[in-house]
């Protein structure tokens, strides 16, 4: 399954880096999430707890941060088992600065589902995913709205 996107953010790409980098950030903006922790230099286990229709499963597994160039791009190895199936993905990430204080961040990669995941279709599994993305950029607007008030 491919997934691939973008979406422009009102942060400088610095700003947009630090968080995606935080690990505290991380586990309140990604959806579901219910523990993340590091276990090494860009290396975490995750447990991921996922209700949407028919998609419904508590996840666990490791995430893993590849080929940093800070502050521009990195590539983000998701390895995540569940009852319902298994899901593996490497997605490269790139921070586009727009102007100083907008930063365009494009994702692209590619998932390889197992069990009743890989069975529930490709329309189902890229539904439930374009909504997880869109909570996930929705979650790091606000956080990074939140950091720039705080400043002030």
């Amino acid at each position: 399954m491919q997934l691939t996107g973008k979406q422009v953010l009102n942060a400088a790409p610095s700003k947009v880096w630090e968080k995606l980098m935080d690990t505290p950030t991380l586990a309140r903006i990604v959806p579901g999430i219910t523990k993340l922790e590091q276990t090494g230099e860009n290396a975490y286990t995750s447990t991921i707890q996922i209700k949407m229709g028919p998609v419904n499963g508590s996840f666990s597994g490791n995430l893993q941060m590849q080929d940093i160039t800070e502050p521009t791009n990195f590539t983000l190895k998701v390895q995540q088992n569940s009852k319902i199936g298994n899901a593996n993905a490497a997605i490269k990430v790139d921070l586009i600065p727009l102007n100083g204080e907008q930063t365009e961040v494009a994702f692209d990669g590619d998932a390889k589902l197992s069990g009743l995941l890989a069975g529930m279709g490709q329309r189902v599994i890229s539904g439930v995913a374009n909504t997880l993305t869109k909570q996930f950029f929705s979650n790091l607007e606000k956080e990074l709205a939140g950091s720039n008030t705080e400043k002030v």
